[in-house]
């Protein structure tokens, strides 16, 4: 039998499982609520509301689900970053993911896609350094020279990049791209809970650094216009 000793200690533990976990939690919902509140100003679901901006921002996620259909994240990433392109709203996507693999090329598909909606493969540069959202913001400052900049995701990502790019000193603004929010392509949604606060760690405490930064590199993008008569008068002794 179980001394009654045992029993109060065993008890007390209990307790203290349940403080931590309701601690947990709580800290959790405040950092969720944090990054949200902090960086809803900047997301925009109207194109029409949207700031202009040279330069957009894709991530990357997979094509596919893990069953194997269209991944709706992917789908709907690439559709509102070819409207923004052709309505004017941006000039120039970077595309950013992942590449583990010959098989698996997150800029790739993204490329690919893009270009058969589109988009002329001039406009867009592909990123194979953005591991994590983290990377692919701090790879489009340092690595290609952006202080503003469209952010293109679903919306429940884009307030942590949003996040991410302010306390990077820079100035972003997101577009809410279409996706899915039943089923498989729902779990996105529960573990952005949880990144959220990695965020606010990796950001505010450990300092946390990209995997690769690289050199710099510029952007093909096209020199302003400059009025006809202008430009004649430049040219004159």
């Amino acid at each position: 039998m179980i001394s009654a000793r045992w029993r109060r200690g065993l008890r007390g533990l209990l307790w203290a499982l349940q403080a931590l976990l309701v601690l947990a939690a709580l800290l959790l919902g405040l950092g969720n609520l944090w990054v949200v509140n902090n960086s809803k100003a900047y997301v925009y679901s109207n194109w029409a509301a949207l700031p202009e901006n040279e330069v957009g921002l894709v991530f990357g996620t997979s094509p596919y689900t893990r069953e194997g259909r269209g991944n709706p994240h992917f789908k709907g990433r690439i559709a509102a970053a070819a409207e923004l392109y052709q309505l004017g709203k941006i000039k120039h996507l970077i595309v950013s993911g992942a590449n583990p693999d010959a098989s698996y090329n997150e800029p790739r598909k993204m490329w690919q896609a893009l270009t058969a909606a589109g988009v002329p493969a001039s406009a867009i540069t592909m990123d194979f350094a953005g591991f994590r959202t983290l990377d692919s913001v701090a790879r489009a400052q340092h690595v290609f020279g952006l202080d503003q900049l469209t952010l293109i995701t679903q919306e429940y990502h884009a307030y942590r990049a949003v996040f991410i790019g302010k306390k990077l000193k820079m100035h972003p603004v997101a577009y809410a791209a279409p996706g899915e929010e039943s089923g498989p392509a729902f779990l996105p949604y529960v573990r952005e809970v949880l990144a959220r606060m990695q965020a606010i760690l990796d950001l505010f405490l450990l300092e946390t650094q990209p995997k690769f930064l690289g050199e710099p590199q510029r952007l093909p993008l096209e020199p302003p216009a400059v009025p006809e008569g202008a430009a004649a008068s430049a040219n004159q002794p």
